[in-house]
């Protein structure tokens, strides 16, 4: 069975203001056609691997197109988010009525607590485990109730560097206990929980240069990793791990601070 995943096409994507560091001074900078070129090119190349499910646009809310952030799924159970930011708050109840009648159970979270779905939790592949960042967006106090509801071991990481505000922007889970990350990303504890939980010959340190072109931001389907930019090291080493690196440049939503692993939320 293929995996499933979620996408928004690009039909209103635009920077119209900045809640985050990559959004300054882009303020309506995005070529659409450029954006919905590569939008297409990344969900037809996808499609051949993976069933694409899509949500309608809307005008009104332009980081749809992020479904990353609409929650979490896991087993069949769905975790909406709550974003930090009210010009994202708009995206809420589509992402919540559009997983009403395809989750088993949709789990609300407690109030006053926020939660960016899948840009912060990430699923360590073969294990009960799941990443969760903190620091910008997401609070700390989801990290228990997300262990509580899907009985999952959840190991808290700190973010620290403005322009990695979401996990997934700079930490990639992958098979075999591995792991891709930017440590620059991380305080020092953060740091020591991914070492022991990764072993030194699974880790996979990511250049500030690939870092800052969102490397770690990829979308693992099966062996194959689609990634908007990696350097020949960092390709090489990926194929050395038994990897597939596709590279399918989605540059236009880096305006917005995102890219492909932010253009996608895993519904299997």
């Amino acid at each position: 069975m293929k995996p499933s995943v979620l996408m928004c096409a690009p039909e209103y994507f635009g920077v119209r203001y900045a809640i985050n560091p990559w959004m300054e001074g882009k303020i309506g900078q995005v070529d659409s056609a450029v954006a919905l070129r590569q939008w297409t090119e990344f969900y037809n190349v996808l499609q051949r691997q993976a069933e694409v499910h899509l949500i309608d646009t809307q005008s009104h809310v332009p980081d749809l197109v992020f479904t990353a952030n609409a929650g979490l799924m896991f087993d069949g159970q769905f975790i909406p988010s709550r974003f930090k930011h009210e010009e994202r708050r708009r995206e809420e109840p589509l992402f919540r009525e559009w997983f009403e009648t395809r989750a088993d159970q949709i789990i609300p979270l407690p109030k006053n607590i926020y939660f960016e779905g899948a840009g912060d939790a990430l699923v360590q592949p073969g294990r009960k485990l799941v990443w969760a960042g903190f620091g910008f967006r997401t609070d700390w106090e989801s990290h228990q109730f997300l262990a509580d509801q899907l009985g999952l071991e959840v190991v808290s990481l700190h973010l620290i560097h403005p322009s990695f505000y979401h996990l997934d922007t700079c930490f990639c889970p992958l098979l075999d206990g591995q792991a891709m990350y930017y440590p620059a990303a991380f305080d020092a504890a953060s740091l020591k929980s991914i070492e022991a939980h990764i072993r030194p010959e699974n880790r996979i340190i990511v250049a500030e240069e690939d870092a800052l072109h969102f490397a770690c931001n990829a979308v693992l389907i099966d062996r194959t990793l689609f990634l908007n930019h990696a350097g020949p090291k960092l390709i090489q080493l990926l194929e050395q791990k038994g990897y597939t690196p596709i590279i399918q440049p989605v540059s236009e939503f880096l305006k917005a601070g995102g890219a492909n692993k932010c253009l996608t939320l895993a519904l299997t």
